[in-house]
């Protein structure tokens, strides 16, 4: 797969020594972009934990769109915090240049055909493939038909608007630059996988994760897959150019398998707990070549003459 041309060097922050909260998020801005996107999303979720689609506090549930009630109880805290947060820092931050950077990101569609026609066939592939580890996933196997298949899609497309869009802005447009920058490729990615992961966990309080019948396995297990997948995701971003929407079809990918195909192959696997143990299974042995291919570098350049590349330098094997 052809390697886009390299990306713009991230802008420089401010005067870590401004005064007021300008000069705070400036001294610690990955600090305040996840505190900012934890606050801002699970204050908006709060509505839907209390309702009768999580604690059944409050005497409503959500109105079902699109056959669930997720897309209004869900989606407007997803939106409200990674991009709110990502937006509101870059601009304290690094003003105008720094939107213009990460809104370049965010726009990089400009990828060889390859690279969206393979992640968009290996995913689903690779994850129903690796359900077959699962003893029960070979009592009733049933083939996609024609009707299913057309309508992994559109299926795919309301993924990426709506759960990829919401935050891969944040997560990996934001977040991941700055994150490889600062601790390298692994550590970094690693790092944002647990946060990213752990954004999540008030949704196990609703249907979103499965409630009332949670355990505290499906949380542990989820945020355990997010920090493969997200290795993963940092090897297509580096070797993109940095191209979130690629991040964002993988991610779109994932969900779509899931959501539509997965169920529809596997009828008799739990798909609260078995998803979350194929989709660790998948990721880490994923990650586990990419890191012996790579050298553990995972697309980011090599160190010269004992310092860190710029993470925004053309992406190397």
């Amino acid at each position: 797969m052809r390697t886009p041309a390299p990306a713009g060097h991230t802008p420089p922050l401010r005067a870590p020594g401004t005064p007021g909260v300008r000069g705070a998020v400036a001294r610690r801005p990955l600090t305040a972009f996840f505190a900012l996107a934890y606050a801002l999303s699970w204050v908006a979720w709060i509505p839907y934990l209390l309702s009768g689609d999580g604690l059944d506090v409050l005497p409503f549930t959500f109105p079902s769109l699109l056959g669930t009630s997720q897309l209004l109880g869900v989606l407007p805290g997803a939106y409200l915090g990674p991009v709110t947060a990502a937006f509101a820092v870059t601009a304290l931050v690094e003003g105008g240049a720094g939107l213009r950077a990460w809104r370049g990101r965010l726009l990089r569609f400009r990828v060889g055909w390859r690279w969206y026609a393979g992640v968009a066939l290996v995913v689903p592939v690779s994850i129903l493939a690796t359900t077959f580890v699962l003893p029960a996933a070979w009592e009733e196997v049933r083939a996609p038909g024609a009707v299913l298949l057309l309508a992994y899609v559109p299926m795919l497309a309301v993924q990426v608007v709506t759960t990829a869009l919401a935050e891969e802005p944040g997560w990996r447009d934001f977040a991941l630059p700055r994150l490889q920058d600062r601790l390298g490729a692994v550590t970094g990615t690693v790092l944002l996988g647990l946060l990213w992961g752990g954004w999540h966990l008030p949704l196990f309080l609703t249907s979103w994760g499965g409630w009332p019948g949670t355990t505290w396995v499906q949380p542990v297990l989820f945020i355990a897959s997010c920090v493969p997948l997200s290795l993963v995701m940092t090897w297509v971003f580096n070797r993109t150019g940095q191209s979130v929407p690629l991040v964002m079809l993988l991610h779109a990918g994932v969900n779509s398998t899931y959501t539509l195909l997965w169920p529809a192959v596997f009828p008799r696997l739990d798909g609260d707990v078995d998803t979350l143990v194929v989709q660790l299974v998948a990721t880490t042995a994923a990650t586990a070549v990419l890191l012996v291919l790579t050298r553990g570098r995972l697309g980011a350049p090599a160190p010269r003459s004992g310092h860190r590349a710029p993470v925004t330098a053309p992406a190397g094997r």
